[in-house]
């Protein structure tokens, strides 16, 4: 081999491992999430079921066999109305405090079991709101005023119900923040709306809580940090 061809050969083996070695180096790209294009993470994503048992407090409707926890509004009624999450195994065998009109028996209970998206399942009897002493739910806000202003939080207001579907149960603008109620979250709407909205601004707080789910000494949940600060 002549010269010339070793010193070509010798080029061409040194380039094969430059590339070698830069794509070594160069992490893997990380995969968009999903139809989720910038500003729509709320309309892509969705919390997964608890794993473990929740504890909520609520209305508990039964309309003719048909039972519901009602963890948003109830109409004031006679009998109440409201639409809530189906209830699989309730029994009112030894459950006091409730009503009964016409086809309709209702009451409001502290209510513990399991949700896997679509139903919840009691697994402890129930108990009376008016005996129930509730540990303190965090508060999401973390007692600060929050960053947005009154037309940015009427107009997230106005587009949630669509967005989130029947995981939605009311809202309001209260002090820079808009704060949310949804059925469940496990922070996964949370990160979505500071996405989405930027931190500060949108506060989702889940009508179902983990059974020990405590506040810490910050006003933070043992079981997730406060908008804007988890990670």
């Amino acid at each position: 081999m002549t010269r010339h061809r070793r010193h070509l050969l010798a080029l061409a083996l040194g380039a094969a491992s430059v590339i070698a070695l830069s794509a070594c180096a160069t992490p893997p790209a990380t995969p968009a999430a999903a139809d989720a294009p910038p500003g729509h993470s709320l309309g892509s994503l969705s919390p997964a079921p608890p794993e473990g048992e929740v504890i909520a407090q609520a209305t508990v409707m039964d309309v003719d066999g048909t039972v519901e926890l009602c963890l948003g509004a109830v109409a004031e009624s006679y009998p109440p109305q409201c639409s809530g999450v189906p209830i699989a195994n309730w029994s009112w065998d030894g459950v006091d405090g409730s009503e009964t009109s016409g086809k309709a028996t209702w009451g409001t209970y502290a209510v513990q079991g399991t949700y896997d998206g679509e139903k919840f399942t009691v697994t402890k009897p129930p108990i009376m709101l008016a005996l129930y002493d509730p540990m303190p739910f965090p508060d999401p806000t973390g007692g600060k005023a929050g960053a947005g202003d009154d037309a940015t939080l009427t107009g997230i207001q106005d587009e949630l119900p669509g967005i989130l579907g029947d995981g939605y149960l009311a809202s309001s603008p209260e002090n820079g923040w808009l704060l949310v109620d949804v059925v469940w979250d496990d922070g996964t709407w949370q990160d979505a709306a500071n996405a989405d909205y930027g931190t500060g601004v949108v506060a989702i707080r889940s009508a179902l809580h983990p059974v020990g789910e405590q506040v810490g000494p910050s006003g933070q949940s043992s079981t997730g940090a406060a908008p804007g600060n988890r990670t």
